[in-house]
């Protein structure tokens, strides 16, 4: 291997990173940095992303970093957010510039009061333009390099003329982004009927699909109003539990299905999967709930081989029976 490339892999192997989350989306990055070591206070940063300087704030500053080294690998990264969808193949994000500056939190709040300026002044536009759009927020990037408006719409919106404009007030880039009603409540989003701020702004990088059957197998009420959150539809954290009822679930029996418990035998009428009771109705008619761990569930096969040796009844006694009657 030639020196010029060792020593390429050499300074590879011994960059330093942190992690970072910046932006209005709260998206997680890699940044390469020199400092010797890493604050283990709440720290804002400075950063230079592909869309500019940007404020950020440091991730995992108690126990992921050694010597200023932020010490997981992707595997674990996805482990340390419990979000498999979380994709850090890409390497790193940008580079670190510095701890951010009281100057720098002041520039970032005037900045967020023109980026509400900016967003009224693009409702005008496209209120003249009308065009069917709906702006939702506006993020002014730290280092000025461009205004990002995110918006909502039933479909395309051809936008090009509204860019022209505003491009021209502003002299700066601008980059319009659509969002469903999810990415609304992340931006948008406040206190929840939980009365915690909504997961989707707090700490969720991917909104994963939650679906009508995770809130049945909870025995979560069906009532839109109390299973739907800020942004209208299935809240987030029906799936947070869906894992450890899924494999409960499995322990339990398959309702009408034969077992065998100290009472004698039954089939399975009802279940709880939580605290994994079994309701079991014997032949006598009598409901009785049994520990999953107490009941012995009779083979299909089995249970029809009995059936089958089961005496046939006598149609002749039956039809005298009757008769007599």
């Amino acid at each position: 291997m030639p020196k010029n490339s060792e020593t390429r892999a050499k300074q590879a192997k011994h960059k330093k990173y942190i992690l970072v989350r910046f932006g209005r989306m709260g998206t997680l990055g890699l940044f390469e940095h020199h400092e010797a070591d890493i604050l283990k206070v709440h720290s804002r940063v400075v950063v230079k992303t592909n869309r500019g300087l940007e404020l950020g704030h440091l991730v995992g500053r108690f126990s992921s970093y050694k010597a200023g080294q932020f010490r997981l690998n992707q595997e674990q990264l996805k482990e340390y957010f419990n979000n498999d969808d979380t994709d850090f193949s890409q390497g790193q994000a940008g580079k670190f510039i510095r701890y951010a500056t009281t100057a720098d939190i002041s520039e970032e709040r005037h900045l967020r009061k023109i980026a509400r300026e900016e967003m009224e002044y693009c409702r005008c536009f496209i209120k003249e333009m009308d065009l069917p759009m709906k702006i939702i927020d506006a993020e002014h990037v730290f280092g000025g390099e461009r205004i990002i408006f995110y918006f909502m719409s039933d479909g395309r919106v051809d936008f090009r003329d509204l860019v022209k404009r505003i491009a021209q007030e502003y002299q700066t880039r601008i980059e319009m982004r659509q969002v469903g009603s999810r990415d609304e409540a992340k931006l948008l989003g406040d206190v929840e009927s939980c009365g915690q701020q909504c997961c989707c702004q707090r700490f969720l990088k991917h909104l994963k699909p939650v679906n009508m059957r995770m809130a049945k197998m909870q025995k979560a009420t069906l009532d839109p109003a109390k299973i739907s959150g800020y942004c209208g539809r299935l809240k987030c954290c029906l799936r947070y539990e869906d894992e450890t009822y899924t494999d409960l679930k499995k322990r339990l029996p398959k309702k009408n299905a034969k077992v065998k418990t100290k009472h004698g035998q039954g089939k399975v009428v009802d279940t709880q999967i939580l605290t994994q009771l079994v309701m079991i109705e014997y032949q006598t008619g009598e409901r009785i709930a049994a520990p999953v761990d107490e009941i012995e569930i009779i083979p299909a096969s089995q249970s029809t081989k009995e059936e089958q040796e089961k005496p046939p009844k006598n149609n002749k006694q039956k039809t005298r029976k009757k008769k007599e009657q």
